[in-house]
Protein backbone atom coordinates (compact mmCIF):
# COMPACT_ATOMS: atom_id res chain seq x y z
CA UNK A 1 0.00 0.00 0.00
CA UNK A 2 1.05 3.36 -0.77
CA UNK A 3 -0.09 6.51 0.47
CA UNK A 4 -0.24 9.61 -2.29
CA UNK A 5 -0.73 12.80 -1.46
CA UNK A 6 -2.94 15.81 -3.33
CA UNK A 7 -4.30 13.06 -5.48
CA UNK A 8 -6.74 14.02 -7.69
CA UNK A 9 -10.01 12.31 -7.44
CA UNK A 10 -11.46 12.86 -11.03
CA UNK A 11 -11.26 9.32 -11.90
CA UNK A 12 -12.42 8.29 -8.76
CA UNK A 13 -16.05 10.06 -9.12
CA UNK A 14 -18.82 9.06 -11.63
CA UNK A 15 -19.37 13.53 -11.90
CA UNK A 16 -15.40 13.62 -13.16
CA UNK A 17 -14.66 16.74 -10.74
CA UNK A 18 -10.92 17.18 -10.13
CA UNK A 19 -10.65 17.47 -6.55
CA UNK A 20 -7.95 16.50 -4.78
CA UNK A 21 -7.51 15.04 -1.93
CA UNK A 22 -5.10 15.45 0.86
CA UNK A 23 -3.96 11.84 0.80
CA UNK A 24 -5.33 8.70 -0.55
CA UNK A 25 -4.85 5.22 -0.51
CA UNK A 26 -6.44 2.18 -2.31
CA UNK A 27 -7.03 -1.11 0.30
CA UNK A 28 -7.86 -4.31 -1.15
CA UNK A 29 -8.72 -6.63 1.74
CA UNK A 30 -9.75 -6.27 5.01
CA UNK A 31 -6.35 -6.65 6.35
CA UNK A 32 -4.75 -3.56 4.59
CA UNK A 33 -7.99 -1.67 5.59
CA UNK A 34 -7.55 -2.51 9.15
CA UNK A 35 -4.10 -1.59 9.06
CA UNK A 36 -4.42 1.32 7.41
CA UNK A 37 -7.10 2.81 9.99
CA UNK A 38 -5.03 1.92 12.72
CA UNK A 39 -2.05 3.16 11.58
CA UNK A 40 -3.50 6.78 11.36
CA UNK A 41 -5.89 7.11 13.77
CA UNK A 42 -6.17 10.62 14.48
CA UNK A 43 -6.20 11.27 10.88
CA UNK A 44 -9.05 12.82 9.19
CA UNK A 45 -10.78 9.51 7.38
CA UNK A 46 -12.59 9.69 4.06
CA UNK A 47 -13.97 6.51 2.74
CA UNK A 48 -14.81 5.73 -0.75
CA UNK A 49 -16.26 2.75 -2.93
CA UNK A 50 -17.15 3.82 -6.57
CA UNK A 51 -17.63 7.25 -6.30
CA UNK A 52 -21.09 6.91 -7.74
CA UNK A 53 -23.10 8.52 -5.55
CA UNK A 54 -21.37 11.89 -4.23
CA UNK A 55 -21.07 15.07 -5.41
CA UNK A 56 -17.68 16.60 -4.59
CA UNK A 57 -17.78 20.32 -4.30
CA UNK A 58 -14.42 21.21 -2.64
CA UNK A 59 -11.15 18.95 -1.61
CA UNK A 60 -10.99 16.38 0.19
CA UNK A 61 -8.99 17.72 3.61
CA UNK A 62 -8.45 13.76 4.64
CA UNK A 63 -7.10 10.41 3.91
CA UNK A 64 -9.29 9.18 1.21
CA UNK A 65 -9.34 5.15 1.77
CA UNK A 66 -10.86 3.94 -1.62
CA UNK A 67 -12.44 0.64 -0.47
CA UNK A 68 -11.39 -2.18 -3.47
CA UNK A 69 -12.00 -5.55 -2.13
CA UNK A 70 -12.75 -7.65 -5.01
CA UNK A 71 -14.28 -11.43 -5.20
CA UNK A 72 -17.45 -12.99 -5.52
CA UNK A 73 -18.85 -16.53 -4.41
CA UNK A 74 -21.50 -19.21 -3.94
CA UNK A 75 -21.84 -19.76 -0.02
CA UNK A 76 -25.31 -21.69 -0.69
CA UNK A 77 -27.33 -23.36 -3.47
CA UNK A 78 -30.40 -25.37 -3.34
CA UNK A 79 -33.03 -26.44 -5.66
CA UNK A 80 -34.67 -22.96 -4.88
CA UNK A 81 -32.23 -20.61 -3.36
CA UNK A 82 -28.75 -19.76 -3.65
CA UNK A 83 -27.00 -17.30 -0.76
CA UNK A 84 -24.03 -15.30 -3.01
CA UNK A 85 -21.71 -13.04 -1.53
CA UNK A 86 -19.64 -9.93 -3.19
CA UNK A 87 -16.43 -8.22 -1.63
CA UNK A 88 -17.73 -4.79 -1.49
CA UNK A 89 -15.50 -3.37 -4.08
CA UNK A 90 -17.10 -5.11 -6.72
CA UNK A 91 -18.69 -3.51 -9.34
CA UNK A 92 -22.79 -3.68 -9.06
CA UNK A 93 -23.69 -4.34 -12.59
CA UNK A 94 -21.12 -6.94 -13.12
CA UNK A 95 -22.55 -8.45 -9.80
CA UNK A 96 -25.81 -8.49 -11.70
CA UNK A 97 -24.91 -10.17 -14.45
CA UNK A 98 -22.78 -12.81 -12.63
CA UNK A 99 -25.78 -13.58 -10.58
CA UNK A 100 -27.90 -13.79 -14.13
CA UNK A 101 -25.06 -16.03 -15.78
CA UNK A 102 -25.40 -18.48 -12.81
CA UNK A 103 -28.85 -18.36 -12.71
CA UNK A 104 -29.97 -16.62 -9.83
CA UNK A 105 -33.09 -14.48 -9.88
CA UNK A 106 -33.52 -11.50 -7.87
CA UNK A 107 -30.98 -8.87 -9.11
CA UNK A 108 -32.14 -7.84 -12.59
CA UNK A 109 -34.73 -5.20 -12.09
CA UNK A 110 -31.83 -3.55 -10.81
CA UNK A 111 -29.26 -3.81 -13.89
CA UNK A 112 -26.86 -0.97 -14.50
CA UNK A 113 -27.42 1.00 -11.30
CA UNK A 114 -24.02 2.64 -11.36
CA UNK A 115 -21.70 1.54 -8.26
CA UNK A 116 -20.02 -1.05 -6.30
CA UNK A 117 -21.24 -3.81 -3.86
CA UNK A 118 -20.39 -2.06 -0.45
CA UNK A 119 -22.12 1.07 -1.12
CA UNK A 120 -25.78 -0.89 -2.34
CA UNK A 121 -26.79 -1.20 1.33
CA UNK A 122 -26.00 2.30 2.30
CA UNK A 123 -28.56 3.49 0.09
CA UNK A 124 -30.85 0.74 -0.38
CA UNK A 125 -30.68 1.10 -3.46
CA UNK A 126 -33.78 0.45 -6.28
CA UNK A 127 -34.91 0.45 -9.65
CA UNK A 128 -38.22 -0.57 -11.55
CA UNK A 129 -40.26 -2.21 -8.49
CA UNK A 130 -36.97 -4.05 -6.75
CA UNK A 131 -34.82 -2.65 -3.68
CA UNK A 132 -31.66 -3.55 -2.19
CA UNK A 133 -33.41 -4.73 1.04
CA UNK A 134 -35.44 -7.30 -1.44
CA UNK A 135 -32.40 -9.99 -1.60
CA UNK A 136 -29.84 -8.63 0.51
CA UNK A 137 -29.54 -11.97 3.79
CA UNK A 138 -26.80 -10.09 5.16
CA UNK A 139 -23.77 -7.29 5.10
CA UNK A 140 -20.28 -7.79 6.97
CA UNK A 141 -19.20 -4.04 8.06
CA UNK A 142 -15.39 -3.14 9.49
CA UNK A 143 -16.32 -0.77 12.89
CA UNK A 144 -14.02 1.93 12.06
CA UNK A 145 -13.49 2.35 16.21
CA UNK A 146 -12.90 -1.12 17.39
CA UNK A 147 -11.55 -2.09 13.77
CA UNK A 148 -13.59 -5.47 14.39
CA UNK A 149 -15.80 -7.05 11.83
CA UNK A 150 -19.50 -7.07 12.56
CA UNK A 151 -22.47 -8.88 11.07
CA UNK A 152 -25.68 -6.90 9.57
CA UNK A 153 -28.91 -9.06 9.17
CA UNK A 154 -31.55 -7.75 6.63
CA UNK A 155 -33.42 -6.29 9.85
CA UNK A 156 -30.57 -4.62 11.41
CA UNK A 157 -30.07 -2.57 8.79
CA UNK A 158 -33.55 -0.58 9.37
CA UNK A 159 -34.34 -0.14 5.53
CA UNK A 160 -36.22 2.74 4.61
CA UNK A 161 -36.72 4.14 0.75
CA UNK A 162 -33.35 4.97 -0.17
CA UNK A 163 -32.13 4.86 3.61
CA UNK A 164 -30.40 2.44 6.00
CA UNK A 165 -28.96 2.51 9.45
CA UNK A 166 -25.75 3.35 7.56
CA UNK A 167 -27.06 6.86 6.80
CA UNK A 168 -28.66 7.47 10.14
CA UNK A 169 -27.25 6.87 13.55
CA UNK A 170 -24.55 4.34 12.22
CA UNK A 171 -22.97 6.98 9.67
CA UNK A 172 -19.66 7.51 9.53
CA UNK A 173 -18.98 4.46 12.02
CA UNK A 174 -18.52 1.45 9.72
CA UNK A 175 -17.14 0.29 6.32
CA UNK A 176 -19.10 -2.19 4.51
CA UNK A 177 -16.51 -4.57 3.46
CA UNK A 178 -19.08 -7.77 2.19
CA UNK A 179 -22.55 -8.23 1.20
CA UNK A 180 -24.56 -11.74 0.78
CA UNK A 181 -27.95 -12.23 -1.11
CA UNK A 182 -30.18 -14.39 -1.05
CA UNK A 183 -31.29 -15.46 -4.86
CA UNK A 184 -33.85 -17.49 -6.54
CA UNK A 185 -32.48 -20.94 -8.41
CA UNK A 186 -36.26 -21.91 -9.73
CA UNK A 187 -39.58 -20.42 -9.94
CA UNK A 188 -38.22 -16.79 -10.18
CA UNK A 189 -40.18 -13.79 -9.32
CA UNK A 190 -40.02 -11.76 -12.50
CA UNK A 191 -41.47 -8.40 -11.43
CA UNK A 192 -42.56 -6.93 -14.92
CA UNK A 193 -44.90 -4.09 -13.50
CA UNK A 194 -43.18 -1.16 -14.30
CA UNK A 195 -44.60 0.24 -17.77
CA UNK A 196 -41.62 0.54 -19.57
CA UNK A 197 -40.60 -2.64 -19.12
CA UNK A 198 -43.71 -4.34 -20.04
CA UNK A 199 -43.65 -1.70 -22.87
CA UNK A 200 -40.39 -2.86 -23.58
CA UNK A 201 -40.95 -6.80 -23.67
CA UNK A 202 -43.89 -5.86 -25.85
CA UNK A 203 -41.49 -4.53 -28.57
CA UNK A 204 -39.06 -7.44 -28.50
CA UNK A 205 -42.30 -9.96 -28.57
CA UNK A 206 -41.35 -11.23 -25.38
CA UNK A 207 -44.50 -13.17 -23.38
CA UNK A 208 -42.48 -14.90 -20.80
CA UNK A 209 -39.49 -13.17 -19.85
CA UNK A 210 -36.71 -14.67 -18.29
CA UNK A 211 -34.37 -12.73 -15.62
CA UNK A 212 -31.85 -12.26 -18.49
CA UNK A 213 -35.13 -10.94 -20.70
CA UNK A 214 -35.95 -8.12 -17.93
CA UNK A 215 -31.71 -7.59 -16.87
CA UNK A 216 -32.13 -6.68 -21.22
CA UNK A 217 -34.90 -4.65 -21.07
CA UNK A 218 -33.57 -2.43 -18.03
CA UNK A 219 -30.49 -2.37 -19.82
CA UNK A 220 -31.88 -0.85 -22.92
CA UNK A 221 -34.52 1.20 -20.72
CA UNK A 222 -31.94 3.06 -18.62
CA UNK A 223 -29.02 3.72 -21.56
CA UNK A 224 -32.40 5.27 -23.73
CA UNK A 225 -33.06 7.71 -20.79
CA UNK A 226 -29.55 7.63 -19.04
CA UNK A 227 -26.32 8.76 -20.20
CA UNK A 228 -23.22 7.10 -19.66
CA UNK A 229 -20.94 8.67 -16.85
CA UNK A 230 -17.61 7.99 -18.97
CA UNK A 231 -19.08 10.21 -21.67
CA UNK A 232 -21.19 12.59 -19.36
CA UNK A 233 -20.36 12.84 -16.18
CA UNK A 234 -23.57 12.36 -13.62
CA UNK A 235 -24.67 9.86 -10.73
CA UNK A 236 -27.66 8.74 -12.08
CA UNK A 237 -30.96 9.60 -10.67
CA UNK A 238 -29.52 12.81 -8.29
CA UNK A 239 -33.14 13.56 -6.34
CA UNK A 240 -35.30 10.98 -4.23
CA UNK A 241 -38.80 10.75 -5.19
CA UNK A 242 -40.59 12.82 -2.43
CA UNK A 243 -43.19 10.74 -0.04
CA UNK A 244 -45.40 13.59 0.89
CA UNK A 245 -48.98 13.17 2.98
CA UNK A 246 -51.74 12.83 1.19
CA UNK A 247 -52.87 15.88 2.34
CA UNK A 248 -50.22 17.82 0.24
CA UNK A 249 -50.58 15.50 -2.15
CA UNK A 250 -54.64 17.00 -2.87
CA UNK A 251 -53.36 19.91 -2.03
CA UNK A 252 -50.98 19.89 -5.00
CA UNK A 253 -53.26 17.97 -7.49
CA UNK A 254 -56.36 20.51 -7.40
CA UNK A 255 -53.36 23.08 -9.08
CA UNK A 256 -52.40 20.02 -11.53
CA UNK A 257 -54.93 17.11 -11.40
CA UNK A 258 -51.97 15.49 -14.30
CA UNK A 259 -49.69 15.07 -11.48
CA UNK A 260 -48.90 11.15 -10.94
CA UNK A 261 -48.56 9.36 -7.83
CA UNK A 262 -48.14 6.14 -6.33
CA UNK A 263 -49.68 4.77 -2.75
CA UNK A 264 -46.82 4.79 -0.36
CA UNK A 265 -48.90 3.13 2.81
CA UNK A 266 -49.74 5.10 6.24
CA UNK A 267 -51.80 8.10 4.26
CA UNK A 268 -48.28 8.86 2.27
CA UNK A 269 -48.25 9.56 -1.51
CA UNK A 270 -44.85 8.85 -3.85
CA UNK A 271 -44.26 11.37 -6.44
CA UNK A 272 -42.11 11.20 -8.98
CA UNK A 273 -39.58 13.91 -9.14
CA UNK A 274 -38.60 13.96 -12.47
CA UNK A 275 -42.45 14.36 -13.41
CA UNK A 276 -42.20 17.88 -11.17
CA UNK A 277 -38.38 19.00 -12.20
CA UNK A 278 -39.11 18.71 -15.92
CA UNK A 279 -42.97 20.35 -15.30
CA UNK A 280 -40.30 22.96 -13.10
CA UNK A 281 -38.62 23.71 -16.59
CA UNK A 282 -35.40 22.06 -16.22
CA UNK A 283 -35.42 18.64 -18.55
CA UNK A 284 -32.33 19.26 -20.92
CA UNK A 285 -31.92 22.72 -19.33
CA UNK A 286 -28.20 24.15 -19.02
CA UNK A 287 -26.12 26.21 -17.35
CA UNK A 288 -22.92 26.58 -18.87
CA UNK A 289 -21.58 23.39 -18.27
CA UNK A 290 -23.83 22.21 -15.99
CA UNK A 291 -27.27 20.96 -16.29
CA UNK A 292 -30.15 18.26 -16.01
CA UNK A 293 -30.38 15.92 -18.56
CA UNK A 294 -32.10 15.64 -21.93
CA UNK A 295 -33.78 12.56 -21.47
CA UNK A 296 -33.88 12.23 -18.31
CA UNK A 297 -34.76 15.40 -15.60
CA UNK A 298 -33.88 13.16 -12.31
CA UNK A 299 -30.24 13.40 -13.87
CA UNK A 300 -27.88 16.50 -12.93
CA UNK A 301 -24.73 16.24 -15.60
CA UNK A 302 -21.31 17.83 -15.71
CA UNK A 303 -20.96 18.59 -19.68
CA UNK A 304 -17.10 18.95 -19.43
CA UNK A 305 -15.37 21.60 -16.86
CA UNK A 306 -18.06 21.70 -14.40
CA UNK A 307 -17.36 22.48 -10.46
CA UNK A 308 -19.06 20.74 -7.49
CA UNK A 309 -20.03 24.54 -6.46
CA UNK A 310 -21.63 24.68 -9.84
CA UNK A 311 -23.11 21.92 -10.02
CA UNK A 312 -24.37 22.02 -6.83
CA UNK A 313 -26.03 25.88 -7.50
CA UNK A 314 -28.56 24.01 -10.55
CA UNK A 315 -29.64 21.24 -8.13
CA UNK A 316 -30.44 24.16 -5.48
CA UNK A 317 -31.80 26.14 -8.26
CA UNK A 318 -34.25 22.72 -9.03
CA UNK A 319 -35.35 22.60 -5.53
CA UNK A 320 -36.52 26.21 -4.90
CA UNK A 321 -38.39 26.15 -7.98
CA UNK A 322 -40.31 23.19 -7.59
CA UNK A 323 -40.99 24.02 -3.83
CA UNK A 324 -42.24 26.99 -4.99
CA UNK A 325 -44.27 25.59 -7.77
CA UNK A 326 -45.79 22.96 -6.12
CA UNK A 327 -44.93 23.34 -2.45
CA UNK A 328 -43.32 19.88 -2.56
CA UNK A 329 -39.46 19.50 -1.28
CA UNK A 330 -37.13 17.03 -2.92
CA UNK A 331 -33.82 16.12 -1.85
CA UNK A 332 -30.76 14.86 -3.05
CA UNK A 333 -30.34 11.37 -3.26
CA UNK A 334 -26.61 11.70 -3.94
CA UNK A 335 -24.21 13.05 -0.75
CA UNK A 336 -22.86 16.30 -0.79
CA UNK A 337 -19.36 16.74 0.02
Amino acid sequence: MEILENFSLKNHNTFGIDVKARKFVAVHSVEELQDVLESNRGEQIFILGGGSNMLLTRDVDALVVHVDLRGKKILEQDQAHAVVEAMAGENWHEFVLYAISNGFGGLENMSLIPGNVGTTPIQNIGAYGAEIKDTMLWCEALDMRTLEIRRFSNAECRFGYRDSIFKNEAKGRYVITAVAFRLTTADHRINTGYGDITRMLAERQIENPTIKDVSDAVIAIRQSKLPDPKELGNSGSFFKNPVIPESLYHKASARYPEMPHYPAGDGLVKVPAGWLIEQAGFKGKRFGNAGMHRNQALVLVNYGGASGSELLAVAQDVQATVREKFGIEIEAEVNIV
